[in-house]
């Protein structure tokens, strides 16, 4: 089981678009790349995806119990060559002064070399110290190498690459010069998902060509095969038999829906549901389905063309007011509402929730969140997890205007914003719609729930 840890020393260092060239760098070698990344996120998994063709899995402290992230990852990793992580933020940054759950911690607990990407820009000898503090910092990683990244020209190479050579024992694995044509737009919400990208393909590919040209490839597969074998997994707790009937859920997948962890996917399947894409976009109708799941995405990026779908905000909105089991997370619960308005343009939606959503220049809501259900929740059974709060995340631009003071909630928010600071999962009928991401690990089986929610409306 081979395997490596891409970080950084901060972030927007660069180690997004290395990590896309290297993953497709490899495969085209006919490598069989699973990628993974650390922490909540949808939109670099998105990018890895299509680069490996292989699904991206995300490793999260906060959701997951050490123990389920290596079982999680050896069991990824059993069908693969060649595991890729890729951290989030810098290699020691942690919202704990302990760094518990930084990304030196995971790639400690996973036993991978970890390759550092540092942006060179305005760097010169100053290097040195700052890597020599890095292996200093932590004695028990293993720093096996460094790229450089956005180097301004052949001297500038020699020269880090001298000062390196001269004071530290860290090999240099790769040198990115600073190059424009492979830089992945920017956004208010992080990079463009690859779902949305036009020509997403050639992109991936310009990235291959420049690592390709650029890394030494073969010495940093030399560097995963000597990582440490893993503990073989616990497949059995990770794959389950559906029991009781099949339901037929709707999950809205298109360039203005995309925000879905594939293992939670595979664990709705797994519950008894059979998943049925539809388009909220393009699609003049909904598919016969028992269930709605609308998860997050960019629908004010689109809005103009999901207004434009008359047909299909028609027939959601009617499907809600009729009773039917409604699961929509973050872009979803933006969609729900009778309008998006964003800069100087305001668009209608599909009205179901009697309030508007209005996008803001900062973030209204960022990072981890902790849950509690209240008596209100509309899933049948109990949450799993820790001390019975459900941990979850959010990364909001959005703001709901005025929600409606007779609105009853599923949640209480301990941590994080949620609705009104306060509450988040607006219940209406069988529909629930938040803010708040949720994921089907530690113990939270909102799969599971869902699907039996599905099931008791059907019965009743």
């Amino acid at each position: 089981m081979s395997h490596l840890y891409i970080s950084a020393a901060q972030k927007s260092s660069g180690k997004t678009t290395l990590s896309i060239g290297l993953c497709r760098a490899w495969r085209d070698m006919g490598v069989r790349v699973q990628p993974f990344k650390k922490g909540p996120d949808y939109i670099d998994p998105l990018w890895l995806t299509e680069a490996c063709s292989r699904p991206c899995y995300n490793l999260d402290f906060h959701t997951m119990g050490r123990a389920e992230v290596v079982d999680a990852f050896a069991h990824e990793l059993d069908t693969a060559d060649l595991g890729l992580i890729e951290g989030n933020v810098g290699l020691f940054d942690s919202i704990d002064p302990a760094g518990s759950n930084s990304n030196a911690e995971l790639a400690k607990l996973l036993g991978s070399p970890v390759v550092l990407v540092v942006n060179c820009h305005g760097m010169g000898r100053g290097i040195v110290p700052l890597l020599l503090g890095y292996q200093a910092f932590d004695r028990d990683l293993n720093l096996a190498g460094v790229i450089l990244n956005k180097v301004g020209g052949a001297r500038h190479a020699r020269n880090l690459i001298a000062a390196l050579e001269h004071y530290t024992d860290l090999p240099v694995l790769g040198v990115m010069h600073r190059d424009d044509d492979i830089e992945i737009a920017e956004r208010h919400l992080g990079l463009m998902p690859s779902n949305e990208a036009q020509a997403a393909e050639a992109w991936i590919d310009r990235i291959r060509v420049r690592v390709a040209e650029q890394v030494d490839l073969s010495r940093m597969l030399a560097i995963a095969e000597g990582a440490p074998c893993l503990p073989t997994p616990a497949s059995a707790s990770l794959i389950k038999v559906p029991t009781g009937d099949v339901v037929r859920i709707g999950i809205a997948r298109d360039a203005a829906f995309g925000f879905y962890y594939p293992d939670d996917l595979r664990a709705l399947a797994a519950a008894g549901a059979e998943l049925v894409e539809f388009s909220p976009l393009v699609d003049p109708a909904l598919p016969p389905v028992d269930a709605l799941y609308i998860g997050g995405g960019f629908p004010e990026c689109r809005m103009a063309e999901l207004e434009a779908n008359r047909g299909m905000r028609e027939q959601v909105a009617d499907f809600i007011a009729g009773g039917g089991p409604v699961y929509a997370e973050c872009g979803g619960l933006m969609y729900l509402c009778e309008a998006i308005g964003w800069k100087d343009e305001r668009r209608e939606m599909v009205g179901a929730l009697k309030a508007e959503v209005r996008l803001h220049a900062r973030p209204q809501g960022r990072g981890y969140v902790r849950l509690r259900e209240t008596s209100d929740f509309p899933w049948p059974g109990e949450p799993g997890g820790r001390a019975g709060e459900i941990p979850a995340h959010e990364f909001h631009h959005s703001s709901v205007l005025a929600p409606d003071p007779a609105w009853r909630y599923g949640y209480d928010v301990l941590r994080g914003v949620g609705i009104d600071g306060a509450h988040d999962g607006v219940v209406q009928g069988h529909l629930l719609a938040c803010y708040s991401h949720l994921r089907d690990v530690g113990g939270v089986g909102w799969t599971r729930r869902f699907v039996e929610h599905v099931r008791r409306c059907l019965g009743a």
